[in-house]
């Protein structure tokens, strides 16, 4: 895997430069969280770092390599925002759509045509229609 020494600046790790692996795109990983173990009955910390930008260059503003920055307040946990989450609910993406129409009526109630679920359709044929028999709407066999 291909590696590049990247600079990081404050916290712990100020002024050093360390080999980090890059990713499949060829940039090394947005955070790095750096473990502390505990000692003295101190409870375990975690350092983190967030990928800047080093600088652009002056003539064309490339970019011209990675640095960490410290962030003592740790990494930010970012939620998911799917295009069927409701803003600001929780992981369980939103709740699902009902079946209520335009006027709030459910599957069984009348709907804005006043049509119930057991009146006729467009085509005038009800819930009737062909049977296990093969009867059509008025009650003789296809073959009669």
């Amino acid at each position: 895997m291909r590696s590049e020494n990247t600079p990081f600046r404050g916290g712990p790790l100020d002024g050093r430069v360390l080999p980090i692996l890059l990713g499949p795109t060829g940039h090394p990983p947005k955070w790095y969280e750096v473990p502390v173990p505990a000692h003295d009955g101190r409870p375990p910390m975690l350092h983190a770092y967030r990928r800047e930008a080093a600088g652009h260059t002056k003539r064309l503003g490339i970019q011209r390599g990675w640095v960490y920055e410290y962030a003592p307040e740790g990494r930010e946990r970012r939620e998911l925002k799917w295009p069927w989450s409701k803003p600001g609910g929780g992981a369980g993406g939103g709740t699902r759509p009902t079946d209520a129409g335009p006027t709030g009526a459910g599957p069984t109630d009348a709907g804005p045509t006043g049509a119930g679920p057991t009146d006729a359709g467009p085509t005038g044929a009800g819930p009737t229609d062909a049977g296990p028999t093969g009867a059509g709407p008025t009650g003789t066999a296809p073959n009669e």
